[in-house]
């Protein structure tokens, strides 16, 4: 993948911010492997977990409204487990000490998982090619119109009941 790099990069940069994060991980939602800094974690397994925690997440935010899917923070006895969204078609997944500021990790988190998707989602954007140039089109022709029929003349009333166009009279 060539956004690998990249990704590694903005985990490097993640790490500098956020100093008590242990492991990195991006994925796609399909459970794959697209970058990881994990010592002492397998990518492999933690991508698939991440990837059934995210199908198990994303029915949650369903079934009660909530909309789509985010981010999904786990703790447990040792540190946190934090998955973001990336995009379209990928997640982050962080791993962080006990102590950690999980203010700043949701903060760094979110700001890395948007870049990480920007980084993903371009290169899984299709390349489009111009469509050839067929014939040149007629200009748009205005609607025709139709002839207005003639109006009848109108009486209106005026006041208590007179009319401002008197009826006229005729004798006999």
């Amino acid at each position: 993948m060539a956004a690998e790099a990249p990704i590694l990069d903005e985990f490097r940069r993640l790490r500098a911010r956020v100093p008590q994060l242990t492991g990195a991980l991006a994925a796609g939602v399909d459970g794959l492997v697209l970058a990881h800094d994990t010592p002492g974690v397998e990518p492999d397994g933690l991508a698939a977990l991440t990837a059934a925690a995210l199908g198990v997440a994303v029915r949650v935010t369903d079934a009660t409204g909530r909309g789509g899917f985010r981010e999904l923070l786990v703790r447990g006895a040792n540190g946190y487990v934090a998955t973001y969204a990336a995009g379209r078609t990928a997640v982050l997944t962080l791993l962080a000490q006990d102590g950690v500021n999980v203010g700043r990790l949701h903060l760094e988190g979110r700001r890395a998982g948007a870049r990480i998707g920007e980084l993903v989602d371009s290169e899984a954007a299709p390349v489009r090619k111009s469509p050839a140039r067929g014939p040149a089109k007629e200009p748009a022709k205005p609607p025709a119109t139709r002839p207005r029929a003639a109006r009848a003349t109108r009486t209106t009333t005026t006041g208590a009941g007179h009319s401002a166009n008197p009826p006229s009279t005729t004798e006999n």
